[in-house]
């Protein structure tokens, strides 16, 4: 195992204080293991928190900031976080109008984040959960019952982290994370493994001309492995199996091309290019693309492609400013 880190056991910790030192107007607590936007509490704004394993950068701690996350709780790699982190998160960011949980659907999340909205209720916050379950490449999966949360857990923590900004009340905020979610359809591709840490080998093997066609964000078992092919065909079968789940024709869409953390841009590029010429060819209108490794898995190569069906509210929240470590616009 060659990766760029001290100690496997440290890997987490030191990451966050990387992320303290490199963007100082974020509040970072290592120990505690929360990101925390500088200006959190704003009094009178529903807090937006969400988070997960490690592994995913810039996800979510990359995205806490104006306009999108209030907190991030990052767990361990591939690990879901703790109730009592997540708490301390929902505390932190409470500002009286309640606390938005954006839990990406795998089972350790998904209970984690519930017990710690138990115990921020006994506390008197008014705490609204959104599962995302985006992807479409398998129903049931290793770590989750139903679809799992991936990429368009980007689109839901920007188009509803705008809404918040603007003042909405939680009911509100709650409500167009979840159109985000319906309206929004993922499939991933991965050309390698990657290797978590503390295990030190490859969380699953591919034969040296072999591909997994819908694969997890942990390196959960996709569809099917076939042979290596070109990038117009593994674009053509990541928009067929969403397409078929999803219609796509006469829609404007928001389309992500995310590198899943070990693909060149210049790959990213070449797949966003298939993308492009196959939506246009079924009759689909990308009006906001978006290209680059946002939702990542260690350094996993492949390519994991997103779509979300906008409407002109959702277009106007994703174009509303946005200033976080790794999205910045309009400010």
């Amino acid at each position: 195992m060659r990766k760029l880190i001290n100690a496997p056991a440290d890997v987490v910790a030191d990451a966050l204080r990387g992320l303290a030192a490199a963007h100082p107007s974020l509040r970072v607590d290592p120990d505690a293991g929360i990101v925390v936007r500088a200006d959190a509490p704003r009094s009178g704004k529903v807090g937006l928190v969400s988070g997960g394993g490690s592994g995913h950068e810039p996800l979510h701690g990359g995205f806490v900031g104006y306009g999108m996350l209030d907190a991030a709780c990052p767990g361990e790699v591939f690990t879901s976080p703790v109730p009592d982190q997540i708490l301390a998160a929902t505390t932190a960011v409470d500002g009286g109008a309640g606390v938005l949980h954006i839990v990406k659907n795998y089972t350790g999340d998904v209970l984690n984040f519930r017990m710690a909205a138990e115990l921020a209720e006994d506390e008197d916050i008014e705490v609204a959960s959104v599962v995302v379950n985006d992807d479409v490449a398998v129903e049931d999966s290793t770590y989750t019952a139903g679809r799992r949360g991936t990429g368009a857990t980007l689109f839901v923590e920007k188009i509803a982290g705008a809404l918040a900004e603007e003042g909405a009340e939680l009911d509100a905020v709650a409500a167009v994370a979840r159109e985000v979610n319906e309206r929004s359809r993922s499939f991933g591709v991965a050309l390698s493994p990657c290797t978590v840490p503390a295990a030190g080998q490859p969380t699953f093997e591919l034969g040296e001309d072999e591909i997994e066609l819908g694969i997890g964000i942990h390196g959960e078992p996709g569809r099917e492995r076939v042979k290596t092919m070109p990038a117009n065909e593994i674009v053509e079968a990541s928009l067929t199996a969403i397409d078929t789940d999803m219609s796509l024709a006469g829609g404007e869409l928001l389309v992500l091309v995310n590198g899943m953390g070990g693909t060149p841009l210049i790959e990213q590029y070449i797949a966003y290019a298939a993308a492009s010429a196959w939506l246009s060819d079924h009759g689909a209108t990308v009006v906001r693309p978006v290209v680059g490794p946002y939702v990542t898995s260690l350094e996993m190569a492949g390519v994991m492609i997103s779509v979300c069906r906008l409407t002109p509210e959702l277009t106007r929240l994703w174009d509303a400013p946005v200033e976080t470590p790794a999205l910045r616009w309009g400010r």
